[in-house]
């Protein structure tokens, strides 16, 4: 059974800009801390500590107690790990009181995908307006929120930073706790805003434009990370595909490849020299009928192996999460391509087979949205993981915590991959090992 765990936040650190051979030391630290080799400072305050020591000059001390899971909370979340600008406001009551999402589609077809330079400048362009239009919506002004969530890894570093500004911003004019969220926890918890008795133990296979990763929930915090992408994703691969194609990424590669798939055959022996000889430049909407006939097919063909690639390790995990936790019941399947139905149906055939149920969030809450990141916020504040509000007016050469790549759990020995450890090193340690080791040494205090 998975034990209790003790609070701790993500918390968006706020430094001057340290000395080299500072943070050199404090990266080599961090890679040590899931072996737990030293004592850690606290990653958080304690909520009734909080409280009179943060918060006794504060008008939202007297609304907030966030020990009480009965207390009406309401967060704003922010998110702009990738491509998309979006906000929500959320009560802890799991209604969705407003969600606002700017897509940067059009950079998508321009540039064939994500330019992070690009994507950055479209963030800071749109995310006031955003954060306004997500409050309008919900008919609600800063003054009625409890505190403010947002991605702060992994993802792009130059989107989650505009991002980040914006939160500490916010959250500082008006002396709101911010809480600093992790993206697929976020994809993965969102399941439980919408279905309220979804508990722990859970497996999330999490399928997105930038990740694939499949982790056993033990608890909120505590995950075991059974497999992970150690090339492309599945849908950055969709992306590729529909550009080869001559699709249409307004909507992103995905549904389109979907779309043009429906019409094709994966059992066709098709050529691909018919296509490769064609000019695959011209859209396929002005394609000859043979020449379309020929893509469909292909976009059949390779929806299948990518999607068998997904229902094999799929199963190999499964397994292995049964070992550990014969309790679980239930797979959340989550990330933008877990809108795609063809990828729910193969994957729910694997799921009945193994005697667990399917839950799939609906696609508005699949793909990248603020809402997932508020409602991870409310459990995490629930626990009292959260930050005390930043300085009202903070300097220009502060160094945020953004962390691009950070794993969410450990690594499951089976399904550790050297490929995966040759190809970057890990810069930030896991929230789970940050968790468990901010645990053990609460347990050392007298």
């Amino acid at each position: 059974m998975a034990s209790n765990l003790t609070p701790l936040t993500s918390r968006l650190t706020l430094l001057r800009k340290p000395s080299i051979r500072f943070s050199t030391k404090a990266v080599q630290n961090l890679q040590f801390i899931p072996k737990l080799s030293r004592p850690l400072t606290p990653f958080l305050h304690r909520t009734t500590d909080f409280v009179s020591v943060h918060y006794s000059s504060c008008r939202k001390a007297r609304a907030i107690n966030a020990s009480s899971q009965d207390e009406e909370l309401v967060v704003l979340g922010i998110e702009t790990s990738c491509d998309d600008t979006a906000a929500a406001v959320v009560r802890s009551n799991g209604e969705i009181l407003s969600q606002v999402v700017s897509s940067q589609a059009d950079l998508l077809v321009r540039y064939g995908g994500v330019a992070p330079k690009m994507a950055e400048e479209a963030h800071s362009l749109v995310i006031d307006q955003v954060v306004q239009e997500a409050l309008d919506k919900a008919k609600l002004t800063e003054e009625d929120l409890s505190a403010v969530a947002v991605t702060i890894g992994p993802g792009l570093s130059l989107c989650l930073r505009v991002g980040v500004r914006k939160a500490r911003k916010l959250a500082g004019a008006y002396a709101l706790p911010i809480i600093g969220v992790h993206h697929m926890e976020a994809h993965a918890l969102v399941a439980r805003l919408f279905q309220s008795d979804l508990q722990f133990p859970f497996m999330a296979f999490l399928i997105s434009g930038g990740h694939n990763l499949l982790v056993l929930a033990r608890d909120l915090g505590h995950y075991i990370q059974l497999g992970t992408t150690i090339d492309d994703a599945i849908g950055e691969a969709y992306d590729k595909t529909a550009k080869w194609l001559g699709l249409d990424m307004r909507k992103s590669g995905g549904p389109a490849v979907e779309e043009l798939a429906r019409e094709g055959s994966h059992e066709t022996a098709q050529r691909l020299q018919f296509l490769l000889c064609s000019d695959a430049a011209i859209h396929v909407a002005e394609a000859s009928e043979e020449d379309r006939k020929a893509r469909a097919d292909i976009a059949a063909s390779f929806q299948r192996v990518a999607v068998l690639h997904l229902e094999e390790k799929c199963e190999r995990a499964i397994e292995w999460a049964m070992e550990i936790e014969p309790s679980v019941k239930h797979l959340v399947v989550s990330g933008g391509v877990a809108s795609n139905q063809y990828v729910r149906s193969r994957l729910n055939k694997i799921i009945e087979k193994k005697g667990l149920q399917l839950v799939c969030p609906p696609p508005s809450l699949c793909t990248d949205n603020g809402a997932m990141i508020a409602w991870a916020g409310i459990e995490h504040f629930r626990m009292g993981r959260y930050d005390p509000p930043p300085p009202a007016c903070e300097p220009e050469d502060a160094v945020l915590d953004l962390r691009p790549r950070w794993p969410l759990g450990e690594e499951l020995a089976q399904g550790r991959s050297e490929a995966r450890s040759m190809k970057t090193a890990r810069i930030h340690p896991s929230l789970t090992s940050l968790i468990q080791a901010s645990m053990q040494q609460q347990q050392q205090q007298p």
